[in-house]
């Protein structure tokens, strides 16, 4: 814990220095785009599913593409997808819905990831060998499939949030990608299938299921912990 404290109070502090030489005009980008962040994931709202279902009802098979984008684009944000993904069921059926839901999900995954390393991957990949978060970091590295599959199976852990803390650690794009993929799509499954919660009760199934879920996602994260990885060369 004083490591990791350590760790800590340096990237603060370093945050700071690299802040203080920026260029005028790169603060002032960063000060926009944070307060358009912090906007769009305080106050957007998305469309009720009456409303969406509205939306692709008038505009026929083109609301697809539109409904792709607009799923990949609104969940790179600290959105919750649930309703965009019962969405998906609702316009589309199961199967297409599915396929609809799954590949956005992945899409959106990967492009959080591959953004925030691109503005601070970086600054980021020296710090990582504090000894308080180098052991995590190389775990990640070898082996951080099984802890973003098992992450994406327990409901409890914000989708965004945990794309970007593993695009700050060293998990491959490749890994990360599958393991989003093959860890969201029970939930993804169920949730689209699931078309009982249009009338806004809860279904007892799928709060069972989403507890098994999650189980099987800790089952993971603890196999993961108490399999060793291979040692730093």
């Amino acid at each position: 814990m004083k490591h990791f404290g350590h760790f800590v109070w340096g990237l603060s502090r370093d945050a700071q220095a690299a802040v203080r030489g920026w260029s005028r005009t790169r603060k002032t980008l960063v000060v926009i785009g944070s307060v358009l962040f912090l906007a769009i994931a305080i106050f957007a709202r998305i469309p009720s599913l009456d409303v969406l279902v509205g939306w692709g009802s008038a505009a026929g098979p083109e609301f697809l593409l539109a409904f792709w984008l607009g799923y990949v684009i609104v969940t790179m944000f600290p959105v919750p997808r649930t309703l965009l993904t019962l969405a998906s069921g609702v316009l589309y059926g199961p199967w297409v819905g599915i396929l609809v839901s799954l590949t956005a999900t992945t899409v959106s995954a990967a492009l959080s990831l591959i953004v925030v390393r691109k503005l601070l991957g970086e600054w980021m990949r020296p710090r990582l060998n504090h000894p308080s978060v180098a052991g995590i970091n190389h775990r990640l590295e070898q082996r951080g499939w099984l802890a973003v599959a098992s992450l994406r199976m327990i409901a409890a852990v914000p989708f965004s949030v945990l794309n970007y803390a593993a695009a700050l650690s060293s998990v491959p794009l490749v890994a990360f990608t599958l393991a989003t993929l093959v860890g969201s799509t029970p939930g993804t499954v169920v949730t689209v299938a699931l078309g009982s919660a249009l009338t806004g009760e809860i279904d007892p199934q799928l709060l069972v299921i989403t507890v098994a879920l999650a189980l099987v996602g800790i089952a993971g994260l603890v196999v993961d912990y108490q399999t060793p990885v291979k040692p730093v060369e």
